[in-house]
C-alpha cells in the first residue's frame, strides 16, 4: 500500500474507504443473483433485490477515482492518452480474458458432453463483442451469457475512451462543481426519458441493450462529486455522521423498493460522504488491510460469480437429472459463496495483479501504482 498522507486537493493517495466500499457493492451484486436462485418461500429481501443497482455506484466511483488520479495532469499538461488507455486495458483485460476463457472452455466441454444450454446466448457474435467489450454499445434483444457481468466493463471501456472529453468539461468547471453535478443529473434525466421511449424501461435497467447510456451521466456525476469533496473540510465526526446518514437513507430506500432512479441518486451522497471519511485519513475499520484487500479483489468477485454459478447449476442438474432452473438451498449458496470468494482472491493475486503489472511494464516501461482503485 502507498502512503495515506494527503497529496493533492486534501485527499490521500489511497482512498481506502472507497476501495472498501467496492467490496460491499460487489457482495451486494452477488447476493442479488443468489437471491434469484433460492425458493421464494424462504423469504425475499428488498435490499438485496435493489443491490443490482450497485453497478451505478461503480460507475460513479470510476468517474470519482479517475478525476482524483488524472485530474491534476490536465492543467499541468502531463496527461498522456496513450498511457491512460494502456492503464485502463491493464485494469480490465487480464481478468476479463481469464474469465472469458474459462467460460469458453465450459461451453466447449458442455457441448461435447451433450449438456443442454441456451445456444442463443452463446453465439460467435456474442463472444466477439464480449471479447472486444462492445456488447453494451448497441441495442440488443438477447443478452450474452459469455461473461454476464462484463456488460458493465463494456460501458466502462466506452467512458474511458471518452475520458479526455469528460476531463475537459470538468477542468472548465473546476471552480463550479455544482454546475458539473447539475449537468450530470440533467444528462441522466434526459437520457432516462429517451431510453424509456426506446426500450420501455428506466435507465438503471440498461445492460446489454445500450448500457453505455447508463454510464454516460453517472461517470460525470462521479467527477462532480470529486470536485465537491476536494473543496470541503470536514472533521472526523462530521464525516462519520454524514456517511452514517447517507448509508441509512440509501438502505431505507432499498428496503422500501423505491424507484430505481431514486436509489441511484442516493448512491451519490454515499460516495461523497465515504470519500470524506477517506479524506480524514481515519476511516477506522474501512481502512484495515482486510477491508482494503476485499475492495481490491471485488472486481474479480464481480466477474467470476456468475460463471461459477452457471457452472455449478449445470453440473448439479446433470448429476441429479433435473432441470438447471432448480432452486438452490441456503447451504448450497453458502458453500458456493465461499468457493467464489476463494476463487476471486486467487484470480486477483494470480491473474489480475501480475497481468496488470506486465501490461504496464511492457507498454509503459514502469511499474503501476499498487492502489487497487487506479
Amino acid at each position: 500500500m502507498t502512503s495515506v498522507s494527503p497529496t493533492r486537493e486534501g485527499y490521500p493517495t489511497d482512498l481506502r474507504a472507497l476501495t472498501s466500499l467496492r467490496a460491499f457493492l460487489a457482495v451486494g451484486v452477488v447476493l442479488f443473483h443468489y437471491q434469484l436462485q433460492w425458493d421464494p418461500a424462504l423469504g425475499f429481501s428488498p435490499i438485496i433485490e435493489r443491490s443490482r443497482l450497485a453497478v451505478d455506484a461503480f460507475f460513479m466511483l470510476s468517474g470519482f477515482i479517475l478525476a482524483h488520479v488524472y485530474g491534476p495532469s490536465f492543467p499541468a499538461g502531463t496527461f498522456s492518452y496513450r498511457r491512460f488507455i494502456v492503464a485502463r486495458i491493464a485494469r480490465l483485460y487480464p481478468l476479463h480474458l481469464a474469465v472469458l476463457a474459462g467460460v469458453l472452455v465450459m461451453v466447449i466441454v458442455a457441448r461435447a458432453a451433450g449438456v443442454q444450454y441456451d445456444p442463443a446466448t452463446y453465439t460467435a457474435e456474442g463472444f466477439l463483442k464480449t471479447l472486444l467489450l462492445v456488447q453494451a454499445w448497441f441495442p440488443s434483444l438477447v443478452g450474452y451469457n459469455w461473461s454476464g457481468p462484463s456488460w458493465s466493463l463494456s460501458a466502462e471501456w466506452f467512458a474511458y475512451l471518452l475520458f479526455p472529453a469528460y476531463a475537459l468539461i470538468a477542468m472548465k468547471l473546476k471552480t463550479r462543481p455544482w454546475v458539473l453535478l447539475f449537468l450530470g443529473v440533467l444528462g441522466f434525466a434526459v437520457i432516462d426519458a429517451v431510453y424509456g421511449q426506446m426500450f420501455g424501461k428506466v435507465l438503471p435497467r440498461a445492460e446489454d441493450d445500450m448500457g453505455i447510456l447508463r454510464i454516460l451521466p453517472e461517470f460525470l456525476i462521479g467527477m462532480a462529486l470529486y470536485g465537491l469533496g476536494r473543496r470541503w473540510e470536514w472533521s472526523r465526526g462530521s464525516a462519520i455522521g454524514a456517511s452514517a446518514v447517507a448509508t441509512f437513507c440509501l438502505l431505507l430506500a432499498m428496503q422500501f423498493s423505491l424507484d430505481d432512479r431514486l436509489v441511484v441518486a442516493l448512491a451519490a451522497p454515499l460516495i461523497l460522504t465515504w470519500s470524506m471519511l477517506a479524506r480524514t485519513a481515519k476511516a477506522g475499520p474501512l481502512s484495515t488491510p482486510l477491508a482494503v484487500f476485499s475492495g481490491e479483489a471485488s472486481f474479480a468477485l464481480y466477474l467470476v460469480h456468475i460463471p461459477l454459478l452457471v457452472a455449478y447449476k449445470g453440473i448439479a442438474s446433470e448429476l441429479r437429472g433435473i432441470d438447471s432452473g432448480f432452486y438452490m438451498s441456503p447451504l448450497e449458496l453458502a458453500g458456493l459463496f465461499v468457493v467464489t470468494v476463494a476463487a476471486a482472491a486467487a484470480l486477483h493475486l494470480g491473474v489480475e495483479k501480475p497481468g496488470r503489472r506486465w501490461i504496464r511494464r511492457r507498454f509503459e516501461g514502469r511499474t503501476p501504482p499498487p492502489c487497487g482503485t487506479v
